[in-house]
């Protein structure tokens, strides 16, 4: 990965966490990063990149 692309994806999880940490509850912005992006970098769609997240973090505030 070169910084281009891991600066858009960077652009991408902050807009869409944005959206996740209105009515989520407390947490680390990292977890939910990680998540998005990984699912990004092995071909996965925003939305799907945004499902993926949010079931990490269902995993993680347990």
């Amino acid at each position: 990965m070169n910084v281009a692309t891991l600066t858009e994806l960077l652009r991408d999880a902050e807009q869409r966490h944005g959206l996740y940490e209105a009515s989520a509850p407390k947490h680390h912005w990292s977890d939910w990063y990680a998540a998005f992006i990984v699912a990004r970098a092995h071909g996965k769609s925003v939305e799907e990149s945004e499902i993926a997240a949010a079931l990490h973090m269902d995993e993680v505030l347990k």
